[in-house]
């Protein structure tokens, strides 16, 4: 999924000094597109935290419904309708809890996002995508996440795997592992850091206690009800980080009703990064460069003619691509 701000600002992306409590982050509200803009809720980056091991990036969508309404080029009450747009240095992992959506890409892949099953494209050194909700979607709820690629791997070849986890019952919660080992489950996914992605659905009164790696920090977006992490109350829609340090991740529905989260982990990145609109780098002259190239092609049509091509042509989707913002006057700095 882009991030479709009209000004999208400089994301700068740095570790932070281990805490002994649970932190909770609230999400804003982010419009993207026009004056019938679909609203997401961004838990991540913060000012408070910018990462969670690699994930670097939570929007939380819906349930909208998307039966009936006007159109429009970037998603309203019609749904989801992303044209091509450029990524590099990062994957996006899409996970939807209700709807579909039809993904094409400059690599040739061509799949459908739905409830339970994973979608991890990496844009590695450069891609383009599109992602458009299907006609007979009438409610869309769901998240998307991006990862970032460490410095070691940012350059590596576009790719695209889709996967389906089983659902693990323990105790009173079901779990879908889509990345990573929970519960002793483990996803055949491979990723370029240690990372742990996972549904977890909690029965009303609930306790589970899952054993996870201690070298790595977790946060737990919640996605229906609340869950109460540690003894610290995390409520719709919020973020609860637990940094590094703990063998354990303690989670408690209190309600009447289902709970339903994704839970996020991974050993610290350990280095800065930039994020401006879909591109990440680590110079602001990499980032300017990106926006260069992706101009270029969309410029070209993507007939191949733009020496060194980065992103390409999205077969199979019919209308324009997406143009890049404009980029600030001022310079584009990781903190530190």
């Amino acid at each position: 999924m882009s991030n479709l701000e009209a000004q999208p600002v400089e994301q700068e992306c740095e570790g932070h000094p281990v805490e002994s409590e649970i932190q909770i982050l609230t999400p804003r509200d982010v419009p993207l597109g026009g004056p019938r803009a679909m609203r997401v809720r961004r838990t991540l980056p913060q000012r408070e935290r910018s990462l969670i091991g690699a994930w670097c990036f939570a929007d939380h969508y819906g349930p909208d419904d998307v039966g009936s309404g006007p159109s429009d080029s970037v998603g309203s009450a019609r749904g989801m309708h992303v044209p091509p747009h450029p990524h590099t240095g990062l994957q996006t992992v899409s996970w939807l809890f209700t709807g579909e959506i039809e993904h094409r890409d400059s690599i040739g892949s061509h799949a459908m996002v739905r409830p339970g099953e994973l979608n991890l494209m990496t844009a590695g050194s450069g891609i383009a995508h599109s992602e458009v909700s299907t006609p007979n979607t009438k409610v869309l709820h769901g998240m998307q996440l991006w990862v970032a690629l460490p410095d070691a791997a940012r350059e590596t070849a576009p790719a695209f795997v889709h996967y389906r986890p089983e659902p693990v019952t323990i105790g009173g919660a079901t779990l879908s592992v889509f990345l990573g080992s929970l519960a002793g489950d483990t996803s055949p996914v491979s990723t370029f850091t240690e990372l742990l992605g996972a549904e977890v659905v909690l029965d009303p009164g609930a306790e589970i206690a899952l054993d996870v790696d201690r070298s790595h920090e977790h946060g737990v977006i919640v996605d229906q009800g609340s869950v109460v992490l540690r003894g610290t109350t995390v409520g719709w829609a919020e973020l609860g980080y637990q940094a590094p340090g703990f063998g354990k991740l303690t989670l408690r529905n209190p309600g009447s009703e289902a709970a339903r989260l994704l839970l996020l982990g991974g050993t610290p990145l350990g280095e800065q990064v930039i994020m401006w609109w879909n591109f990440m780098g680590r110079t602001h002259e990499e980032i300017v460069e990106y926006r260069r190239k992706w101009q270029a092609e969309l410029a070209s049509g993507f007939d191949g003619s733009v020496p060194d091509q980065r992103f390409g042509v999205v077969p199979g989707y019919d209308g324009p691509a997406l143009p890049a913002p404009e980029l600030p006057n001022s310079t584009l700095r990781p903190r530190g």
